[in-house]
């Protein structure tokens, strides 16, 4: 044989031993990064089926417990923009790592707080608002993160997918493993908090490294960073005011529905622990799942997109009439089931017309704004559902039907495919 073919078939061969080595050093890296949003869905979610069990101990009433997912959420609203402005200035891993501590350090003030402390609704609270912060400076950052990875669309892409995946399999591992470890002892969920967030703050600081041309970039100052939001905001900001509302809107409906499922449950069919986790993880895995496929079918196509986002809607407002109207347990957990697949069908649609109508440069910081307004609908579903369920189910259900009516209306009135892009 030939020297040169032999020499050009080692070549080949040390190039494809380098390039593999550095697909699975990225792979690493993502499962890393892939944690952060694991763990924080957990961090909050993973709260919904214990809170009449909190409740009963803590001997509050419903609309204080509802104030548990509340503060979380209320402090992410307000600081996920400051977060991604740090990014973007000192670095990513220098904003995920602290709030990661701070978020495991909430955790475990809520813990001991609950353990050792017998009025200890307060201590709790103060814990919350520490795990809102962290949560504010660490999931948000992994979308641009995984940006800064990977050069071509398709690597970040599939990075995101990643990241996805991670994200609708802590929704629907939450109810389950909330209601398991609450089966212990009732604050256990709490001290779970610091242990998942010094696991995924090991893998952040030892397998993610972030590319060394990123921090060569010069920091964009405060003043253009608000002028460049305001010429966006000037530009397109119709229909992503229309999206920023509609994603509030379905953040509002799961965890206003799934407040009102834990309470019945409990309260109505005596439904508790693991068994009672997984009542509630059907309509999360049926939400995930359409998540999962929408993906796969809206493509790049921005009509599409609008149309589906508005069927889904139109699906969710129906279910929601339906849910109001009553029945038995199995026709409500149909309807639900049905309304968190419309969820499912709208938010991947709304996720990908940011993506593609915002321009690279500017698409972190709108995506952080996007991110605060979805965690309103958030912070506002439980106490709007406790408040409501003193009227009655009908009145939860037909007020939340409304709220999504609106987002039918903006999805078809404020976004324009055309003028979206």
């Amino acid at each position: 044989m030939p020297e040169g073919i032999l020499s050009d078939d080692l070549i080949l061969f040390e190039e494809s031993r380098c390039r593999n080595k550095v697909e699975s050093k990225k792979t690493r890296d993502l499962i890393a990064i892939a944690s952060i949003p694991l763990i924080m869905t957990l961090g909050n979610s993973m709260f919904i089926p214990v809170l009449p069990s909190i409740r009963s101990e803590l001997k509050i009433s419903s609309f204080q417990v509802s104030l548990l997912i509340t503060i979380y959420s209320a402090v992410a609203i307000l600081l996920i923009p400051i977060a991604g402005y740090f990014s973007d200035r000192f670095g990513r891993k220098k904003v995920i790592i602290p709030s990661l501590v701070i978020a495991g350090i909430g955790g475990l003030i809520s813990g001991l707080g609950a353990w050792w402390m017998g009025q200890s609704y307060a201590i709790i609270m103060i814990g919350r608002f520490l795990q809102g912060i962290g949560a504010a400076g660490a999931f948000p950052i992994v979308i641009p993160l995984v940006g800064d990875m990977f050069k071509s669309d398709d690597e970040v892409s599939k990075g995101l997918g990643l990241i996805e995946t991670a994200n609708t399999f802590g929704k629907v591992l939450s109810p389950i493993l909330g209601s398991a470890l609450a089966l212990v002892v009732w604050f256990l969920p709490f001290l779970a908090i610091p242990v998942l967030c010094a696991a995924s703050l090991v893998m952040v600081v030892f397998l993610v490294k972030v590319p060394d041309d990123k921090k060569q970039q010069a920091p964009l100052p405060f003043s253009t960073f608000f002028q460049s939001l305001i010429h966006i905001f000037k530009k397109k900001g119709r229909w992503l005011y229309g999206i920023f509302a509609i994603g509030g809107i379905c953040m509002l409906v799961i965890f206003s529905t799934l407040f009102y499922l834990s309470d019945i449950l409990e309260d109505a069919y005596n439904l508790h622990g693991i068994l009672k986790g997984c009542v509630l993880a059907i309509p999360l895995a049926a939400l995930c799942l359409s998540s999962y496929l929408t993906g796969k079918v809206i493509g790049k196509n921005k009509p599409r997109m609008k149309w589906m986002n508005f069927g889904s809607i139109v699906i969710m407002t129906g279910t929601l009439i339906l849910c109001g109207l009553g029945g038995s347990i199995f026709l409500l957990m149909v309807w639900i089931s049905l309304c968190g697949i419309g969820i499912g069908g709208a938010l991947p649609c709304l996720d990908a017309m940011i993506t593609e109508g915002i321009e690279k440069e500017q698409r972190g910081s709108i995506t952080s704004i996007y991110s605060s307004m979805r965690f309103i609908g958030v912070a506002a579903g439980p106490p709007l559902a406790s408040v409501l369920m003193r009227a009655s189910t009908a009145a939860m259900f037909y007020t939340i039907s409304g709220a999504c009516l609106i987002a039918a209306v903006l999805a078809l009135l404020t976004i324009h495919p055309s003028k979206s892009a």
